[in-house]
């Protein structure tokens, strides 16, 4: 199961499209926010994927401000990260995946790549595709979960 994470696209449509276009065999996309409308016209040009996408702060509407999903048996807790203070840390999104039992945490927001395994759930920002910071190139994330249930997860560079 391979699962393409992104997030902060900010309306970049075509970034967003590229990087969805270079992982079609991704059986899920998830966006962590802050790129709805870019989302909905890439998904649109791919009705046969699956997409998931959470609130982010720049996000207007009717949107959940995190999901939590079930994807090759493992719980995944989906959250742009800007009502659970990221800029400062990442204990309050621990906390929320581990109430609801999740194996893996997703977040997004400081437009910084991260991952890390913490309290036996394995943690990505996947950065932004469209605004990266500090000095880093475009970013999103990559997660295979094999039969086996086992977890890899990588950053990607984009351009």
């Amino acid at each position: 199961m391979k699962i393409t994470v992104v997030a902060d696209s900010h309306k970049n449509f075509h970034k967003l499209k590229s990087v969805v276009e270079a992982n079609v065999d991704a059986d899920l996309i998830i966006h962590l926010g802050d790129g709805q409308y870019e989302l909905i016209d890439v998904a649109n040009l791919h009705p046969d994927k699956k997409f998931v996408f959470v609130k982010g702060n720049t996000d207007h509407g009717n949107i959940k401000e995190e999901r939590v999903i079930t994807v090759g048996g493992h719980k995944i807790y989906c959250a742009h990260g800007h009502t659970l203070d990221v800029h400062d840390g990442t204990e309050q999104l621990l906390d929320r995946a581990l109430y609801h039992e999740c194996q893996i945490a997703l977040y997004a927001h400081t437009h910084v790549y991260k991952t890390d395994f913490v309290n036996n759930v394995y943690v990505m920002n996947p950065g932004s595709i469209s605004e990266p910071r500090g000095k880093n190139a475009p970013t999103y994330g990559v997660i295979e979960i094999a039969e086996d249930k086992t977890i890899k997860m990588n950053i990607v560079e984009t351009e």
